[in-house]
C-alpha cells in the first residue's frame, strides 16, 4: 500500500522498467559512493524508484534485457526533469556474503555476471538482497531536477512529496 513518502532510490532506468514490467521482483544492492554514514541503508521500506540514466551501460546488463532498455532510454525525460511513474515496498532484505548465493539467482534479475562480480567484491564481499512489491502510479509524477539529487548515493530526499 502507498504511504506519504518522500524518499526515493536511485536506480538504472532499465531494472525500474524491468522492475515495472514484472521481469524483477528483487534488487542487488551494495550502495553508492557517497552514502549517509558510510554504508547503503535498508531501513527505508517504502519509496518511490528513481530512474537513473548516467551509469547505465548496455554491457552491464543482459542481453535479454535490451528490450527494456530501449524502453527506458525512449522514456529519458529532458536533462531538468525526474519523472518518477513506480513506488516500492520491501517485503524481505537479506545480506548475500557467497558469491555462489548471488550466482544462484541468474535469471530473476538483468545484470551480467561481470557486473555481479564488480559490485559483489567492492569494499567488502557482499550484497543485499531487497525483495520488492513495485506499484505503478496512477499518473506519473513529475518533479524538478534538483542538483543535490546528483551523485553517487542510493537514497534521495525529493525536494517535495509527490
Amino acid at each position: 500500500m502507498l504511504s506519504s513518502s518522500s524518499l526515493a532510490l536511485k536506480e538504472w532506468a532499465v531494472i525500474v522498467q524491468a522492475l515495472a514490467k514484472g521481469k524483477q521482483t528483487l534488487l542487488l544492492r551494495k550502495g553508492g559512493l557517497y552514502e549517509r554514514n558510510g554504508r547503503f541503508s535498508t531501513e527505508p521500506t517504502d519509496f518511490f524508484l528513481f530512474p537513473t540514466y548516467v551509469h547505465q551501460m548496455e554491457q552491464g546488463i543482459m542481453k535479454e534485457a535490451a528490450p527494456e532498455l530501449q524502453i527506458a532510454l525512449a522514456a529519458r525525460p529532458s536533462e531538468d526533469q525526474l519523472v518518477m511513474s513506480h513506488y516500492a515496498t520491501v517485503t524481505d532484505v537479506h545480506w548475500l556474503d557467497s558469491l555462489e548465493q548471488v550466482m544462484a539467482l541468474a535469471g530473476l534479475h538483468c545484470w551480467t555476471r561481470e557486473t555481479i562480480e564488480k559490485r559483489f567484491n567492492y569494499k567488502k564481499p557482499g550484497l543485499y538482497l531487497l525483495l520488492l512489491r513495485v506499484y505503478t502510479l496512477p499518473r506519473p509524477h513529475i518533479l524538478p531536477m534538483l542538483k543535490r539529487y546528483a551523485g553517487c548515493r542510493s537514497w534521495v530526499e525529493l525536494g517535495e512529496e509527490p
